[in-house]
């Protein structure tokens, strides 16, 4: 245990300097954002926004941490615009108190995961029955986006024009499983991208969900082993995912580790 847990606070420094510190120089096309102390807001081109803390606030009183929280509320509010504020489980203690004291509904909590690529690249194995491919039109993002709606129950109908649009500026890079014995034609049951971020050696492992009655196949450890390889290639020696109870296990017995965790909590639009 000695050895383990300063990899673990190595990762996670790694991460806060790399990859959250320089949130506003990676946004995706279309987004806009702004800083605010320690902050970055984001506005995104389907009409939501994002919020999330980018530096140590440990210096930031309660008070100005709750000025920075009613700001916020105050920016989207005044837009008509449902948003996300990304926390970690060592962001401020009072943070989340603040969030939900001001409307806010906590999604389900995340383990925040790295590792070295090398770690899960290798072989890629697909399923009996399957296919793994590289997509890159535009039946594949609605394939994958009526894959996320069915296995999260979530109607994310700009999900297909987002990816889409990434893909096609280069900023990730996207692969799917299909079935192809299916009587309507081929059918994604397993979808996840990559992105990786320029300068900092960090590449997100993204997507990652799979159709239940295709589970514990295989699908999703060969999605990662795509993935991981074209990291490695690449010259992306970390990975990083924010991983559910399903995911995460596969992970840490593949070599990586939880770093820490992540909680979305939720703001609806104002009418």
């Amino acid at each position: 245990m000695r050895c383990y847990r300063p990899r673990v606070h190595d990762l996670l420094r790694l991460y806060d300097e790399r990859v959250r510190a320089t949130t506003l120089d990676q946004l995706p096309a279309g987004w806009t954002g702004e800083r605010d102390g320690p902050l970055a807001r984001c506005v995104l081109p389907h009409g939501t926004g994002f919020a999330m803390l980018i530096d140590d606030a440990s210096g930031v009183s309660e008070a100005e941490l709750a000025g920075l929280v009613d700001r916020t509320v105050g920016f989207f509010s005044g837009r008509k615009m449902a948003f996300e504020w990304k926390t970690y489980d060592h962001d401020r203690a009072e943070l989340p108190a603040l969030l939900l004291s001001r409307g806010a509904v906590a999604e389900p909590h995340e383990a925040l995961v790295l590792g070295e690529t090398a770690a899960l690249a290798g072989p890629v194995v697909v399923p009996p029955g399957l296919t793994l491919r590289e997509v890159r039109d535009h039946a594949d993002f609605v394939g994958i986006s009526a894959l996320k709606a069915a296995v999260w129950h979530d109607e994310s109908t700009w999900l297909a024009t987002e990816l889409e649009s990434r893909v096609d500026s280069g900023e990730v890079r996207a692969f799917v499983v299909e079935d192809g014995a299916v009587t309507d034609g081929p059918r994604v049951v397993s979808a996840a991208w990559l992105e990786p971020l320029p300068g900092t050696g960090v590449a997100g492992l993204w997507g990652g969900s799979t159709l239940a009655e295709y589970r514990h196949r295989g699908c999703y450890r060969a999605l990662l082993a795509v993935r991981a390889n074209l990291a490695q290639e690449l010259g992306y020696p970390v990975l990083q995912v924010d991983a559910s109870d399903d995911s995460r296990p596969i992970l840490t017995r593949l070599g990586l580790h939880v770093v820490g965790g992540t909680t979305p909590y939720q703001f609806a639009p104002t009418s």
